[in-house]
């Protein structure tokens, strides 16, 4: 090698190392985590990274100090999203980072429901409405993959909120995005929503998450739900309740352990057949009601 030609790294080795690095400081995904960062440092992506890693092939000295201090930074337990400024949810790629609950792969299952629910519904224009929109994941999805529907969503986060524009921005600005409460949210829709869909707060007070990509890094408003989780859930119910045609579907998100009870609330306040679903792990993850 001459002194003209460029420093290159071989992409096997710095997945290697960046791998032993999480695994040191306990990243639960670690080689994927690896290969995600070295994709976005070189923008391409995981799969070119897998190929380039497999025939021995190098990465550009400019590319390899943003992996680096990428690694660094996520060996802190700093979440993945917030290094690389995006998570991918279904078909979007939404904008993430401080302030703003980052979407997990097991609310692409929950949203489904609502997608499906307004396919079927007979109404030329189906409204849907997502409780406590965060990031705006479930509301920019049902817009997207539900063209006729009239998509409505509520946050009352002021951190969250500049995250949620942009996204509802990046996606057509069709989203109807309000700042306020899911509590007394759209009194103007009352009576006629298709589907009504929330991922409400539902982590116990008490049940302080391991994990410190979610202690230290989501925000308390999006991961505590009171005592035993469900206030916000009973928040919701009373609204949904509201909102909803008679017909209409409520979807809500929870935790493994609160199936039975969030069906307990949904049926205590009226809603008819009220069911839980499991996700892709096995896991309980999704109640759904009639109004």
């Amino acid at each position: 090698m001459t002194s003209h030609e460029p420093v290159t790294y071989a992409a096997d080795r710095l997945l290697d190392e960046a791998t032993a690095a999480f695994v040191a400081h306990g990243v639960p995904t670690p080689r994927v985590d690896a290969e995600l960062l070295l994709a976005w440092a070189t923008d391409t992506s995981r799969g070119a990274v897998q190929a380039r890693a497999m025939t021995g092939g190098t990465i550009a000295g400019e590319h390899v100090e943003r992996f680096r201090q990428a690694v660094a930074r996520r060996a802190t337990r700093l979440p993945l999203q917030h290094i690389t400024g995006e998570a991918h949810f279904r078909a979007l790629t939404l904008a993430v980072g401080p302030g703003v609950f980052v979407p997990r792969p097991e609310t692409e299952g929950v949203v489904q429901f609502g997608i499906d629910a307004l396919r079927a519904t007979a109404v030329p224009e189906p409204i849907a409405v997502d409780l406590g929109t965060g990031s705006g994941a479930i509301a920019i999805a049902m817009d997207t993959e539900v063209p006729n529907a009239v998509v409505y969503a509520v946050e009352r986060s002021a951190e969250a909120l500049p995250w949620t524009r942009r996204n509802v921005a990046t996606y057509g600005d069709t989203v109807r995005l309000v700042e306020g409460d899911l509590a007394d949210a759209f009194p103007e829709l009352d009576g006629t929503v298709s589907v009504v869909v929330s991922n409400p707060p539902y982590v116990p007070d008490d049940a302080v998450p391991v994990d410190p990509e979610v202690r230290d890094h989501d925000p308390a408003l999006a991961l505590y739900g009171g005592p035993d989780g469900l206030d916000a859930v009973r928040a919701l119910a009373e609204t949904a309740w509201r909102l909803l045609v008679p017909g209409g579907l409520l979807v809500v998100e929870h935790a493994e352990p609160q199936g039975a009870a969030v069906r307990e609330v949904l049926a205590r306040r009226g809603f008819r057949s009220p069911e839980t679903h499991q996700d892709l792990t096995g896991r309980d993850r999704t109640t759904t009601a009639t109004r």
